[in-house]
């Protein structure tokens, strides 16, 4: 994304963002991936982030790759695309240039929520001031976050707005979450949860996962200026939740899918975040009436998600109906269906009918194969699915 120049005081960058949603572009895109580095022998994590930054900083990486935490995670953006898919073709290439450094350096990479054997302990946090502090602060929640996932950017005209948006998809999230599982281990042991990530990182981390709805922009400032006011936060980045207005793009990021494998999914998830936050925005100015769900039944699918993902079931929180999570989804997807294909993003979804990962892994899993086993498998299509999805792109343009 086109990011903004950082503004030191918290305070002064919360009234700046205000001005910058309102004078933000409709539905631009920008999406993030983030990626475990490993020993390509062992398949293990080990530390090589500095080697990544230092060889991204010329070439068709610069300024696209940043650190995640971790010495052994390495994040890939598209930066602002116009369009859902100048966005998609921008994460192919990222990924693949990702890959080519990556094998140039001597490390794999692999795109699953969690690591299945990886040690935390031995992995050292980034050499960065803002790290250093999220360290400093959190100590053993920080630790224990090596986790990986999928982070997309919509971009929001109007403060007010992007928060009634963001209110609005906060029901969604386990949808989107169940839709995404990739991370049943955690380890050195299959967790029987379908999300292990989200398990680790929504539950340890404070200000965290599912927020309270808010009714305005004025609402979110007063909050944020609460944390400033008490030392809670020292900056906005330090509010984790799921889906937050992002004050330095400014867009509405949700961060909820683990992530991916397979390309072709990480691309239909980016893309059905971005159709849902384009059709909330759009019943936002028709004066539809948004999802306002209570928190408390949200957590209920939430947790079916983590544990069950797609192969479970989720509540209609309409209705109450409860029904299979792949019928869910699927309702989300002909919900979105126009604006999906007026952004010309309809033609990417089809592929979240298919099992996800972790509903392919487990079934290994439960035929008595151990975590070790079914790793390898992982790591290859991290690279082989974008080779793949390019050829068939280049197929359909010829």
């Amino acid at each position: 994304m086109g990011e903004t120049p950082k503004i030191a005081d918290p305070l002064e960058a919360l009234e700046a963002a205000r001005a910058l949603f309102d004078s933000a572009d409709d539905f631009t895109v920008g999406v993030e991936e983030e990626f475990a580095i490993l020993d390509p022998g062992t398949l293990d994590m080990t530390a090589g982030f500095e080697r990544f930054d230092q060889a991204a900083r010329t070439g068709p990486l610069a300024g696209m790759v940043a650190g995640e935490l971790i010495r052994s995670e390495v994040e890939v953006r598209t930066g602002r695309c116009e369009t859902f898919p100048e966005a998609a073709d921008a994460m192919a290439r990222r990924r693949l240039d990702l890959l080519d450094v990556a094998e140039t350096l001597g490390y794999a990479l692999a795109a699953t929520g969690t690591h299945p054997f990886a040690r935390w302990q031995d992995q050292a946090v980034i050499d960065t001031p803002h790290y250093h502090l999220v360290e400093a602060t959190l100590r053993y929640v920080a630790w224990r976050n090596n986790t990986f996932g999928i982070h997309v950017h919509t971009g929001i005209r109007g403060a007010d707005r992007a928060i009634a948006v963001s209110s609005a998809l906060r029901s969604v999230l386990p949808e989107l979450l169940a839709a995404s599982c990739s991370s049943p281990w955690l380890e050195d042991r299959h967790t029987h949860l379908h999300s292990t990530r989200t398990q680790v990182f929504t539950k340890f981390f404070p200000r965290c996962g599912i927020p309270d709805p808010l009714a305005d922009w004025e609402e979110y400032a007063e909050f944020v200026r609460f944390l400033i006011s008490t030392r809670s936060i020292r900056e906005h980045t330090e509010i984790w939740w799921s889906v937050r207005p992002h004050q330095s793009f400014p867009t509405v990021e949700v961060r909820i899918c683990d992530a991916q494998p397979e390309f072709s999914r990480a691309v239909a998830l980016s893309g059905l975040m971005t159709a849902l936050t384009a059709h909330f925005a759009r019943a936002y100015d028709e004066g539809r009436s948004l999802p306002a769900h209570p928190h408390r039944l949200i957590e209920e699918n939430f947790w079916r998600a983590i544990r069950w993902g797609m192969a479970g079931e989720l509540i209609d929180l309409d209705t109450g109906a409860v029904m299979p999570a792949r019928e869910r989804v699927g309702a989300l997807v002909e919900e979105v269906s126009e604006v999906a294909a007026e952004l010309g993003i309809a033609r990417y979804l089809g592929v979240l009918e298919e099992p996800t990962a972790a509903e392919l892994y487990v079934a290994r899993l439960a035929e008595g194969e151990s975590v070790r086993d079914v790793w390898p498998h992982a790591v290859a299509r991290t690279r082989e699915s974008v080779a793949e999805w390019l050829a068939v792109r280049e197929g359909e343009t010829r």
